[in-house]
């Protein structure tokens, strides 16, 4: 039974659809859009290998002509000479503005694919087909693509919308281990800062959710879709604070992942080791107490994240968070939560503070 969220957005509203065997239906989909009648499907060759003959075979039964460009897996996707790769085969293909780019694979595929569509021709429609759960609740949805800079993840990127999202939680059963629990860490955020029931009921479902039980997935991607569109609808673009409640455990995470080449942790276990320290450093600001900052790291240690990380180099990462892109006059912005459910923005937090916390991570 398929769930279908919709991202009131005016022009740019779209919906996301969560439905087990949503990929084999991508043809008939896209086709009530409206869109031209060439498609391009953005992946990788190991994403292709798993899902690529229904996407592809969908397509075509729905009369789309079909070009797949293949890109590396993960980051290492995310740059300009691939970009500029993408451009060229979209160009030597025939696709016009009329045409869709579709992404297949995980947040990195979706983050270049809808930078490439942004930006090629100044905009052609954009489908995501998120195959990770990290993907599904957290980079699919929004519009925020990009590009990494040696220096600074994803600080090379556009706002723009997919026309399109479709969620398919059965390509959950295909992940190794470490990638389905990465994805864990973005719903464990979704029910820190914007609602307690959820955060209760990821409590209550850790077992169902670890054995990948469906209706249990369907479920809970399904809430955090709905959590994130809710964020998206009032803020589309990043302009207010409310915004910034999706970036909790993304100061800290984000300047992890840069000092250690994005190569240490995947995303959801640096936002994990994010989220443990920018909890400590509310308890630590007096804005949550230890409780709140104990329930966050046992549910993401419960659901198998990392809470702690020896070897962490503090003034490196102290250096990275204050290339943030958040950042506002040189101020850099921490989400932080008072209490489960609930948000706040503080400006102007101490280095020392910073990098007290930062040395409980070890």
């Amino acid at each position: 039974m398929s769930e279908i969220v919709q991202v009131n957005l005016g022009a740019r509203s779209y919906s996301i659809v969560v439905e087990r065997g949503a990929l084999t239906k991508v043809g008939a989909r896209l086709r009530a859009l409206r869109v031209g009648s060439r498609a391009a499907v953005i992946t990788s060759a190991s994403i292709l290998r798993l899902y690529g003959k229904a996407v592809i075979e969908s397509l075509e039964e729905a009369g789309f002509t079909v070009t797949v460009v293949d890109v590396p897996d993960g980051e290492s996707a995310k740059t300009l000479a691939i970009a500029d790769h993408c451009w060229n085969a979209l160009l030597t293909a025939g696709l016009d503005r009329t045409s869709t780019i579709l992404a297949l694979g995980g947040g990195a595929v979706g983050d270049l694919a809808g930078f490439v569509a942004g930006t090629y021709m100044r905009g052609a429609n954009f489908v995501q087909l998120p195959t990770t759960v990290l993907a599904q609740v957290d980079a699919s949805i929004g519009g925020k693509t990009a590009i990494d800079h040696p220096v600074v993840k994803n600080l090379i990127g556009v706002f723009y919308q997919p026309r399109l999202v479709l969620v398919d939680p059965t390509t959950a059963a295909t992940l190794p281990d470490r990638d389905f629990r990465s994805g864990l860490a973005e719903i464990v955020k979704h029910g820190i800062v914007l609602d307690a029931m959820y955060f209760a009921d990821l409590e209550a479902s850790v077992a169902d959710i670890l054995a990948r039980e469906g209706a249990t997935l369907e479920r809970i991607i399904g809430g955090s879709c709905r959590l994130k569109a809710g964020v998206i609808e009032r803020d589309p673009e990043e302009k207010t604070e409310l915004r910034f409640a999706l970036n909790y455990g993304h100061t800290i995470g984000h300047a992890l992942e840069a000092v250690t080449a994005f190569d240490r942790w995947t995303h959801g276990e640096a936002v994990a080791l994010g989220i443990v320290t920018e909890a400590r450093l509310a308890t630590r600001l007096g804005i949550a107490s230890e409780e709140t900052a104990d329930r966050q790291r046992r549910l993401l240690a419960a659901v198998g994240l990392p809470v702690s990380a020896a070897e962490v180099d503090v003034d490196a990462v102290v250096a990275a968070i204050r290339r943030d892109k958040k950042a506002r006059d040189g101020r850099v912005p921490f989400v932080l939560a008072p209490e489960i459910g609930a948000f706040r923005v503080v400006y102007d937090v101490g280095t020392d503070d910073v990098r007290a916390v930062l040395a409980t991570l070890g």
